[in-house]
């Protein structure tokens, strides 16, 4: 039936979704608009149009070693120059490599002292609000933090450590398929973008100020288990650390020790209420299961031309 036909109106479809917030993603275009050669340590290369100074590092063999933890090169995914550890010198000051536009005959520097000092001093700072725990953690060996911090040689971060400072937060173990740990969030937004620009639930936020910034969800819920979450995995799946870990494997890197285990080194877990299973958090089954019988209520009875 071609559109023309169709019985239903414009006005009568509902939206796919409810209202939400969006993510950090609707930040201007911070990439090149044209192809650019770049001088990078002594070194031209030439990037396509849409490329950051990040890309012309990217591509060529560099002074020095630049992370970028908060960085994750995929659609409607930032870049966000939250932890700053890609900081590079150019011409006008130092800048962060990944959200610089590459552009034409720019020269940058990687191995400048005012550079590698500003990378190590951020990366020491998201060190500091993090637990380090790394054998007790399920994203050990395969966590975005502790790569970038074994490849820099940190063995003690300047700024001290979670433990000097703060009790942990409890983790948040009351999701069927989903745990939180907030105490290894580097608060990079990815989780938030996938969220709410990609996957366009719009389940999870940015809350608080300073230090006391979290991950938070969109409906004011406490856990993840209130939530509005329909189980999708792609906030997992950008998490840079152990965060965000998928049930079932939170302890399959860890490295185990009698009395000692992933949830213990942190102290109060959140458990699950004895609640109805399934993909769909209790709230968001009950969302849709309202839409659907609003829907049906709208439809009830009337007399399609």
């Amino acid at each position: 039936m071609s559109s023309q036909e169709s019985p239903h109106s414009e006005s009568d479809v509902p939206p796919l979704t409810e209202t939400i917030a969006p993510g950090t993603a609707t930040d201007p275009d911070v990439t090149s608009a044209e192809t650019a050669t770049v001088t990078v340590d002594g070194e031209d290369v030439t990037v396509e149009t849409g490329s950051t100074l990040l890309d012309a590092i990217e591509a060529v063999e560099t002074a020095e070693y630049v992370p970028a933890l908060c960085h994750y090169d995929r659609q409607d995914i930032g870049p966000r120059s939250e932890c700053r550890t890609c900081m590079v010198e150019a011409e006008d000051g130092i800048v962060p490599a990944c959200s610089t536009p590459a552009e034409d005959g720019l020269s940058i520097s990687t191995d400048a002292a005012s550079a590698s000092e500003a990378r190590d001093v951020n990366l020491d700072l998201v060190l500091s609000d993090h637990n380090l725990r790394c054998t007790t953690c399920g994203k050990n060996g395969r966590c975005d933090l502790q790569d970038v911090s074994i490849e820099n040689d940190v063995v003690e971060p300047r700024y001290g450590v979670l433990d000097d400072r703060d009790e942990y937060e409890p983790i948040d173990d009351s999701h069927d398929f989903i745990q939180i740990d907030r105490n290894k969030c580097i608060l990079c937004n990815r989780c938030v973008e996938a969220c709410n620009d990609v996957q366009v639930e719009g389940v999870l936020r940015m809350e608080g100020h300073g230090g006391d910034t979290r991950i938070g969800f969109q409906n004011g819920a406490e856990t993840m288990e209130k939530s509005t979450c329909v189980s999708c995995g792609h906030c997992v799946s950008v998490c840079p650390t152990g965060s965000l870990v998928e049930k079932g494997i939170e302890d399959a890197t860890t490295i185990p020790f009698p009395g000692f285990t992933q949830k213990n080194s942190v102290g109060e877990v959140i458990e699950s209420a004895n609640v109805q299973k399934g993909p769909m958090t209790p709230m968001k089954a009950d969302e849709v299961t309202e839409q659907r019988r609003e829907i049906d209520d709208d439809t009830e009875g009337r007399d399609w031309p």
